[in-house]
């Protein structure tokens, strides 16, 4: 971050706020794991669904203010934060991936449960 504030206070804060919604994700999927019940595996998937979409927000202001500084940087600084932006990108959609995986698995979950039961009536011979 503090080669970013060379270049602009605004990049360097952005920035920060970026990696901090990144930890907080990180922290989040992780805290996922250990929830066992679904209705509170939708709210926290909600809640990072909406951490998600501040940092999108954020990506395209960190743009946004990269477009607005190319003009006076030199080509190399202008290619190191395209590719920070990039790299801030791929972390975010490996989340959208990840989530995606976890909603599946929340909303499949009702309907594995309700076939085991069937399944394990049959077996038992009782409903």
């Amino acid at each position: 971050m503090s080669s970013l504030a060379g270049i602009s206070e605004e990049l360097a804060e952005i920035d920060g706020q970026i990696s901090d919604i990144f930890r907080a994700l990180s922290n989040g999927f992780q805290k996922l794991e250990k929830i066992k019940d679904t209705s509170r595996q939708s709210r926290q998937l909600e809640e990072l669904t909406g951490k998600m979409r501040e940092c999108k927000r954020l990506i395209k202001e960190f743009d946004r203010e990269v477009k607005d500084l190319e003009i006076r940087n030199d080509p190399e600084t202008n290619k190191m934060l395209n590719e920070k932006k990039q790299s801030m990108i791929k972390e975010l959609n490996s989340y959208v991936l990840l989530k995606s995986s976890k909603l599946t698995s929340v909303r499949n979950y009702p309907w594995f449960m309700q076939r085991s039961r069937v399944v394990s009536c049959i077996f038992t011979g009782s409903i």
